[in-house]
């Protein structure tokens, strides 16, 4: 289940956008009228009644975002995210609905630690929230979690996010009690043995500067083993950031011999190589990390086919002082919530190297659909999930312009294109930015 803070659903006509849902196929100039939180009409042109009335001409009008990748820090580093400074991040980015990951301290491995959170997001989520349980006990891949207790108390889904479960016995008994609950594992795919004490991709880039690399069959033989034993026990399984080049491969292949399996590549990913940690910032140190130009051309060939359904941005905050240490000794992981409709549409879209209506689609329908989750649509009878976008707004990435506690962009001092004008979450305004014009 997702959970968000109520409050009164809007009254809110948006009159002359480009009203853009790939799934509803619709692209057209329309107003959109919502009564209480709920799309009420789709048209032409709508009675205003008395809404107030946003003017969205010259801006697009898409179903929100959804975001199946989040590390909320909550319990335990409060210092560096909250559920309330995630999801405000969130809803400035776009976001209507995020799903966060059960690394924390203690770890969610239990209900009440579950159920905790559950009760916290009522009181404070911006927009709707979901969390994951994790697979095994403490995340140390030596016994399973109790799944249909962590179900039962509305865990969305269980991973072992930043380990994997490197017992391929485990792993089977892990989707067997998941087809129980009706819960699926999102699986974080690495043979540590390979990777162990890796900062970078191996190649080249990692030889001149003389550090130990991560090479990408360290993901793609534990991405193969996991679709092996998804297909053996046909069972569903989601693989969580994607990087390499023959990880999509095995996922192409599974797919079409029929395993139930589904992917998620983040923006940093689909934009960046490993040539970016020539500059030794800490905040393009990620896990998986950066890899070549032919993975990333491979990721994004399979994001536009459908291979890969969803963009998760693997939101990771961190404290100041944790990122700011040399590069081998930061720990791995970005922020993202707040720029990754606007990086994709900035470097992937305006170039002509993805179509907008795919980059919502994966930003939107397909996570949403991958989770069970109900998808944000334009509809009339839909609960209000809609973000306003300014297409054309440039703006500059700025640390004290962040909702996030923390900071550790790859993008600060860049300047994007496109910009979230207005977003509405569970039917209410969750973000607003103060320039939009409105009358009664």
């Amino acid at each position: 289940m997702l959970y968000v803070k109520e409050q009164p659903g809007d009254n809110l006509v948006l009159r002359g956008a480009r009203v853009l849902d790939p799934a509803e196929g619709i692209d057209a100039m329309l107003d959109v009228r919502i009564d209480g939180g709920v799309i009420a009409a789709v048209a032409e042109q709508v009675e205003a009644n008395d809404h107030r009335v946003v003017d969205a001409s010259g801006l697009v009008l898409t179903p929100a975002f959804v975001d199946p990748h989040v590390h909320l820090r909550t319990p335990g580093r409060e210092d560096e995210e909250t559920i309330a400074s995630g999801t405000a991040a969130a809803a400035a980015g776009g976001f209507c609905a995020i799903l966060a990951m059960p690394n924390t301290d203690p770890i969610v491995d239990s209900a009440a630690t579950l159920g905790a959170l559950v009760e916290t997001a009522r009181r404070e989520a911006n927009v709707h929230v979901g969390f994951l349980a994790a697979i095994t006990r403490g995340q140390g891949g030596a016994a399973l979690t109790e799944m249909a207790e962590l179900a039962d108390a509305s865990a969305i889904a269980f991973s072992d996010d930043g380990v994997p479960v490197a017992s391929a016995g485990l792993m089977r008994r892990a989707l067997q009690y998941a087809s129980v609950t009706g819960r699926l594992l999102a699986l974080h795919c690495e043979e540590t043995s390979l990777s162990h004490g890796s900062h970078v991709h191996e190649g080249a880039v990692a030889a001149e500067l003389g550090f130990a690399g991560y090479p990408s069959i360290a993901e793609s033989v534990m991405v193969e083993r996991d679709l092996a034993l998804a297909g053996y026990e046909d069972q569903p399984l989601h693989l969580l950031h994607l990087s390499a080049a023959e990880s999509v491969a095995a996922l192409r292949r599974a797919r079409e011999a029929g395993v139930r399996a589904s992917g998620e590549v983040t923006p940093h990913h689909l934009v960046l190589t490993d040539e970016a940690v020539r500059s030794l910032d800490p905040n393009v140190k990620m896990n998986p990390p950066l890899r070549a130009e032919r993975d990333r051309v491979a990721l994004l060939d399979a994001l536009r086919d459908g291979t890969i359904e969803a963009i998760a941005t693997d939101h990771a905050p961190h404290a100041r002082h944790e990122k700011e240490a040399p590069f081998e000794a930061a720990p791995f992981g970005v922020t993202g919530l707040e720029t990754a409709f606007a990086v994709l549409y900035t470097r992937l879209v305006r170039p002509g190297l993805l179509p907008l209506a795919t980059l919502v689609d994966r930003m939107s329908t397909g996570p949403a659909r991958i989770f069970g989750i109900d998808r944000p649509r334009v509809a009339v009878g839909a609960t209000a999930n809609l973000v306003l976008l300014d297409l054309e707004g440039e703006w500059r990435v700025r640390e004290d312009a962040f909702r996030s506690r923390s900071s550790n962009s790859w993008l600060l001092g860049e300047t994007l294109a496109g910009s979230v004008v207005l977003t509405i979450a569970a039917g209410a305004t969750a973000y607003e930015r103060l320039a939009v014009a409105s009358s009664q």
